[in-house]
């Protein structure tokens, strides 16, 4: 099996991973890479998800990347706007002739004697591929894209519709005059409802909690003001830096005041909603950013529902039938078609396996490093967002930060770099602090963090903007080293 040789490895060529690349691109222009895709289209979660309405749940200002200004006159922007900027930021850095489709990684390997990761991936025909790369940077989201997360349903065989997953959408659905059922109440469950009001004769969604929902403006005045008076560049860091600050004190506020910050969201529905509008949809039994917050353009879904084109039930379901879902108050609502927008299947570092010479790597017995690198693993970094911001941000401020740890190991002469915890008694936590289904499914499979730096996850931009960005790369966590024995050179070690 032929070996090819780069210096730094990134896998997955979606937001994550395209983003990555351009900082290598600028800042480490000497190293060489290669981005391993197992898909054969750039952009991740955006290319692969083509539901109705598909749509960020954050602001482009902070969803897009630092180097690269989002000039649409949306905010929150359509799944496709959102490809054509990641492709566009591909391009425009050179990217595109790095990536390898169609390349699934399965396994990756550490040998500290060689200081050395050999990757191997599958291609679509089933053959095997190896590489050997020095580092090696995980952009492969938190979810599997092979399956999505769908409970067992009793009766669904009985049921004689269509039962369909957000994430595996058909081209050719017709749902015009249908009655449509949407089950779940997190982000995508808000999205298809008022998308599919255009042809379906009824939409329902049918939830068994109801989830925080917040209507969000599409356009900002002070976007089109400023654009009008500042250089693109410098209009795009005065509103990134704005909507940051306001996501963050909004943030903030719910964990320490989380009854007043419940009445300002619940207000926020009511006004929105007839008077007699029955609010326990919307009431949701947890505490403010316990989950995500549900963004809800221009009160799109508000407005279909005020409409009568859709409507909300909280409730259990007790079967599938026939011709639709029986629920556990006796209720049936009749569907044609069933859409489970109940989550997604988590998984780690795309679900590869991981070894150090020779011993299977758990994710789960180790801590996160500034939420970059993994406490006794050498040379790896997983990029991974925020849970109650844009994941963006925090990738930005990763890629930007591996890149001045290369360099540094560079100016060193070292060629291995690991974090170690040399604090007794350190309190390991758990790595997200959220109650959401997802999370706790995969609880399990996560790393930990500590309750001190650099081990502890801040969750706030500029609290990781200082500590990433300016922090000294001399930290006595990180045991920079180079193999005793083999060569000293990288590629000859190949």
């Amino acid at each position: 099996m032929a070996t090819e040789y780069f210096d730094v490895l990134i896998i997955g060529a979606g937001l994550s991973g395209i983003g990555s690349a351009c900082h290598l691109k600028k800042q480490c222009p000497n190293k060489t890479f290669a981005i391993l895709e197992g898909r054969d289209a750039i952009g991740g979660t955006w290319d692969l998800f083509r539901y109705p309405g598909i749509r960020s749940d954050s602001d482009m200002f902070t969803l897009g990347y630092e180097f690269k200004p989002w000039t649409n006159k949306k905010g929150i922007a359509d799944g496709a706007d959102i490809r054509d900027y990641i492709r566009e930021a591909a391009a425009e850095h050179n990217v595109v002739p790095h990536i390898r489709f169609g390349h699934k990684v399965k396994a990756s390997r550490w040998n500290s004697e060689r200081a050395l990761w050999t990757i191997e991936a599958e291609l679509a025909d089933g053959t095997k591929k190896e590489y050997c790369a020095n580092y090696v940077i995980s952009c492969t989201g938190y979810y599997s894209y092979d399956e999505g997360f769908t409970p067992e349903f009793a009766g669904r065989d009985d049921y004689k519709g269509q039962v369909i997953h957000p994430q595996f959408w058909p081209e050719d659905l017709n749902y015009a005059g249908k009655k449509v059922v949407v089950i779940g109440s997190g982000a995508t469950a808000v999205t298809l409802v008022p998308a599919m009001t255009d042809k379906a004769a009824h939409i329902t969604m049918l939830q068994r909690s109801p989830s925080y929902v917040v209507s969000v403006p599409q356009q900002d005045p002070m976007v089109a003001l400023l654009r009008k008076i500042l250089p693109e560049k410098w209009a795009y860091k005065v509103i990134r830096g704005r909507n940051i600050s306001l996501t963050l004190a909004l943030y903030n506020f719910c964990k320490k005041f989380p009854n007043a910050a419940r009445k300002l969201l619940q207000w926020g529905v009511k006004s929105q909603l007839p008077g007699s509008y029955d609010m326990t949809h919307f009431t949701p039994k947890y505490a403010p950013w316990d989950e995500r917050l549900c963004a809800v353009p221009e009160g799109d879904m508000f407005k279909v529902l005020k409409q009568g084109k859709a409507s909300v039930v909280t409730d259990h379901i007790d079967r599938f039938v026939e011709n639709g879902i029986l629920l556990k108050s006796g209720k049936t609502l009749e569907a044609d078609i069933i859409i489970t927008a109940t989550g997604l299947k988590v998984q780690m570092l795309g679900k590869m396996d991981v070894s150090l010479d020779g011993k299977p790597f758990v994710p789960s017995e180790s801590m996160s490093y500034r939420g970059v690198m993994f406490e006794n693993l050498p040379n790896m970094a997983m990029v991974f967002g925020y849970t109650n911001s844009s994941w963006t941000l925090k990738a930005d401020l990763i890629g930007n930060w591996i890149c001045r740890l290369l360099n540094h190991m560079d100016d060193k002469g070292v060629r291995q770099v690991t974090p170690r915890c040399n604090i007794s008694n350190m309190k390991r936590v758990p790595f997200i602090n959220m109650q959401s289904g997802y999370i706790a499914r995969i609880k399990d499979q996560l790393p930990t963090q500590g309750d001190t730096r650099p081990w502890k996850l801040y969750q706030n931009y500029f609290m990781d903007m200082t500590l990433l960005k300016m922090g000294s790369m001399e930290d006595p966590a990180l045991e920079y080293t180079s193999p005793v024995v083999g060569s000293a050179n990288a590629r000859e070690a190949v």
